[in-house]
C-alpha cells in the first residue's frame, strides 16, 4: 500500500471522521499512520478510525487492534507480546481443492447384526440428472445419524475429511404431510455430476498456525486464549512453508491492519522492537493512535511529539486532523441520542453543543443520559433546556471541579498540591 492512499496530506481531516483507507495492501510495501487528537475533545477517533477501517477492508483481511498497555504482561514478554498482534494482523488465504458428493437423498437403508456390534447401509442420492448407490461404513452411518439426515434432504459429503452437510430439503417433499419446522429450508435438487471437484477458500493468520503447530493440542489453545510463548525457531519454519505454497500457488499473503490505541504507552523497547519487525517481508500495516503532545518518551529521559522516538516519527505518515465544528458536535450528539433511545428539542441540541464547546465533548455526551432520567421524573419522554441546566448545576467538568478544588483549598484532607499544580490554562 503507498503512503499517498493512507493519509492525504493536502486536506486536513476531521477529529472525529479520520481515516486510513488500507484496501488490497501490497504486502512489498509498508506504510504506518499515527492518529493524533486531543483527548478531550475527540473521544471518537480511535473508535470511528477502527469502524470506517474494519468497513472498507472486508471480512477476509485480518484486523486487529490493542492498547499499548495491553504488551505489559506477567506470562508474556513486551517482544513475544507484540509479535502475536503482528502476525494475527497478517493472513493465509490457502487455496485447496476438495471431491463432493452432493445430491437429494432418495433411500437411505441401514442393516444392522443381531449382536447391534456391527452396521451396514445403502445410500442411494440423485441429482436431476443421474442416480447412484453407495455402500456405507459405520463411521458414515453415524455421521448420517448425527446430523439426522433422512430421505428427501439434500446433502453434501467431503470425501477427504467425511464431513456431511445438510443443504436443506428438496422442493420436491414440500407438500409431504410430515412435521416440519420453522427453520426448515427447501433447495433445488442439484445439477449434473454427483461427485464434483470443488475450490475451497480458508483465511487463517499466521498466528493461528503459529498455535496449533506449537503444541499437541495447540488448535484447542486458540479457544482457550493460553497460547504462551512460541519458539522462534517455529515461526520460522512456518514462514519457510507458507513461502513455497506461495511459489506453489497453493496460497497468498493477505497483510491486514494493526491498530494500536494508546500507543506512546509503549517503551523505548517496544518501538526499537517495531523498528525492525515492521521492516520483514511479513508486516502488515500499523495505524496507531496517540494523544499526546510533546511527551516523554517511555523508558527514556527525552521528550518527543506524541510521545514516539525520532527515528519512528521518521518513518510514519501523521494524519492531520482538526477540531471538530459547530454541525459536527450536532450530528454526534443526535448519534447518541439516537443509540440511547432518546429525544432532544432544538433548543436543547444547540445548547449542548454550545456544551461542548466550552467543556469537552465527552462531557456532554454524558449529560445526556442523566438529562434523560430527569426528563423521566416529570414524565416527559423529550429532554429540554430546563433539564441540562439542572444535570449542569448537578455534576461538574474539569474546569469547573479544579475551580471548586481552589476554593476548597485547605479544608480538604491530603491536599498538598501547589495552586500551580491545578492550573488547566
Amino acid at each position: 500500500m503507498s503512503p499517498a492512499s493512507s493519509a492525504s496530506a493536502p486536506t486536513p481531516t476531521s477529529a472525529g471522521s479520520a481515516s486510513t483507507t488500507a484496501s488490497s495492501p501490497d504486502p512489498t510495501r509498508r506504510a504506518w499512520a499515527v492518529l493524533p487528537g486531543a483527548p478531550s475533545f475527540s473521544p471518537a477517533l480511535p473508535a470511528r478510525a477502527r469502524l470506517r477501517l474494519r468497513w472498507s477492508l472486508g471480512p477476509d483481511v485480518p484486523f486487529t487492534t490493542i492498547a499499548a498497555s495491553e504488551v505489559f504482561s506477567l506470562s508474556l514478554s513486551k517482544t513475544e507480546a507484540l509479535t502475536q498482534a503482528l502476525r494475527r494482523s497478517i493472513g493465509v488465504r490457502i487455496k485447496e481443492e476438495t471431491e463432493l458428493i452432493e445430491g437429494e437423498v432418495v433411500e437411505l437403508q441401514i442393516d444392522r447384526s443381531l449382536t447391534g456390534a456391527t452396521k451396514t447401509g445403502r445410500l442411494t442420492i440423485k441429482t436431476t440428472d443421474m442416480e447412484t448407490v453407495y455402500d456405507l461404513g459405520h463411521k458414515m452411518i453415524d455421521a448420517l445419524a448425527k446430523q439426522k439426515v433422512l430421505a428427501g434432504d439434500v446433502i453434501t459429503i467431503d470425501k477427504a475429511a467425511g464431513r456431511i452437510t445438510k443443504l436443506g430439503r428438496s422442493f420436491s417433499r414440500s407438500r409431504d404431510y410430515d412435521a416440519m419446522g420453522a427453520d426448515t429450508r427447501f433447495v433445488q435438487c442439484p445439477e449434473g455430476e454427483i461427485q464434483k471437484r470443488r475450490e475451497v477458500v480458508h483465511t487463517v493468520s499466521l498466528h493461528e498456525i503459529d498455535v496449533i503447530n506449537s503444541r499437541t493440542q495447540g488448535f484447542m489453545a486458540l479457544f482457550a486464549g493460553d497460547t504462551g510463548e512460541i519458539k522462534p525457531e517455529l515461526r520460522d519454519q512456518i514462514n519457510t512453508k507458507v513461502g513455497e505454497w506461495r511459489e506453489e500457488g497453493k496460497a497468498d499473503i493477505v497483510p491486514g491492519v494493526l491498530f494500536i490505541d494508546e500507543v506512546h504507552m509503549l517503551d523505548i523497547e517496544c518501538f526499537s522492537f517495531l523498528n525492525r519487525a515492521l521492516e520483514s517481508d511479513l508486516a502488515p500495516l500499523v495505524v496507531m493512535a496517540s494523544n499526546r503532545g510533546v511527551a516523554p518518551v517511555r523508558g527514556t529521559k527525552f521528550k518527543a511529539p506524541h510521545g514516539l522516538p525520532a527515528d519512528l516519527l521518521d518513518r510514519i505518515l501523521i494524519v492531520s486532523t482538526r477540531p471538530y465544528e459547530p454541525d459536527e458536535i450536532a450530528q454526534i450528539i443526535q448519534i447518541r441520542c439516537q443509540e440511547e433511545d432518546v429525544s432532544l428539542e432544538s433548543d436543547a441540541l444547540s445548547v449542548l453543543t454550545s456544551m461542548a464547546q466550552q467543556t469537552t465533548l465527552r462531557y456532554a455526551l454524558q449529560l445526556i443520559a442523566t438529562a434523560a432520567l430527569v426528563a423521566r421524573r416529570r414524565s416527559s419522554t423529550t429532554i429540554s433546556v430546563p433539564d441540562l441546566r439542572k444535570c449542569y448545576t448537578y455534576f461538574l467538568d474539569e474546569k469547573r471541579s479544579v475551580q471548586w478544588l481552589k476554593e476548597q483549598q485547605g479544608s480538604l484532607m491530603f491536599d498538598e498540591a501547589p495552586p500551580e499544580a491545578m492550573d488547566t490554562a
